[in-house]
């Protein structure tokens, strides 16, 4: 691989701290799939709102990630993103909102992420719709789906690209959509379609909750897509931030390994996290690698990473160094 401006600069001037970190855990990454290994990624925090799809959408179409479970509200915000993107509002001084501001802006249907609004009408009713139609189609052919092969489905049939308001090759769901990519959305009922899901079934709109699959099922799918994968190359995990989008995917090792029974099962064979947790505030999530050693999910050699800062900042110059921007 011919490194270009971005790989190059990085390794001429990121050489300490959390820099060195960045460009050590960027390296190990291209190892690892130079030996024919996969990588999982972890998404969680508001990386799609955020636009990782700019930088991930080629990551996945160049093979660089083999299997991602996310948070509800990064599958369905790179969807939102996708349809309504004109609509958005940038707010760059949202530190001096008031209450009252901020008021104003639920009163115009506009969610706020940080410095980013969400138009509620044109992205979350306008997705939401269209997906209630899929949700009544498989529910009444008896069908249960994930919920992001709801999304894949919604996406195929064609009926979200007359909104199209970005180019879908910088939607990260998309590019994972066209390669089938396995995904994994544990915790899909705190998302707004997971609510809106919820919602339908209160109001007798729809009428059976198991229509989208169970958490406890995409744990088994994993487990399954693990063993498979884990038996022809290693396996590393790249984790965004903390919470349920990577504390339920790394789990799956020690399930194997403990609770099945099958000690054969190989550990993750590499690890980086994007963190800003607090290692002493009792964080599972944010806990330094080492302590996963003690509960079977890595090893004493397996490479770990943690860079300790802004993954706005930080997952867009490992993907860039990865891909040899």
């Amino acid at each position: 691989m011919t490194d270009g401006p971005i790989s190059r600069f990085l390794d001429h001037h990121f050489r300490h701290f959390n820099a060195a970190a960045l460009v050590a855990a960027a390296r190990a990454y291209r190892e690892l799939l130079e030996r024919g290994g996969k990588m999982f990624l972890a998404m969680a925090g508001a990386m799609s709102t955020g636009e990782i799809g700019l930088s991930l959408a080629e990551m996945i179409r160049c093979g660089k990630v083999h299997a991602i479970s996310c948070t509800g509200a990064n599958l369905e915000e790179d969807i939102f993103n996708l349809v309504a993107h004109a609509h958005y509002e940038r707010l760059p001084h949202y530190r001096e909102l008031t209450a009252a501001d901020e008021l104003r802006l639920f009163e115009r249907g506009l969610n706020r992420v940080t410095d980013t609004a969400i138009p509620e009408q044109e992205a979350m009713r306008r997705v939401e719709r269209l997906l209630l139609e899929e949700w009544k189609a498989a529910e009444e052919r008896g069908e249960r789906l994930f919920p992001h092969e709801f999304v894949y489905r919604l996406l195929r049939s064609g009926k979200l690209e007359p909104f199209y308001q970005i180019d879908p090759r910088d939607s990260w769901v998309v590019a994972a959509c066209e390669a089938d990519l396995p995904l994994f959305v544990p915790g899909w009922e705190d998302s707004t379609l997971g609510n809106v899901f919820a919602a339908r079934l209160i109001d007798g709109t729809l009428r059976n909750p198991h229509t989208v699959r169970s958490g406890i099922e995409a744990m088994i799918c994993l487990a399954d897509w693990y063993t498979r994968t884990s038996a022809q190359a290693p396996i590393g995990f790249f984790q965004i931030g903390g919470g349920i989008a990577g504390d339920f995917p790394i789990c799956v090792v020690p399930m194997l390994r403990q609770d099945l029974w099958r000690e054969d099962t190989p550990v993750w064979a590499y690890f980086c996290q994007i963190s800003d947790s607090t290692t002493s505030y009792g964080s599972y999530s944010g806990a330094a690698p080492t302590e996963k050693i003690t509960w079977g999910k890595l090893g004493v050699d397996t490479p770990r990473f943690v860079v300790e800062s802004d993954a706005s900042i930080v997952a867009p110059l490992i993907f860039a160094y990865v891909l040899g921007w």
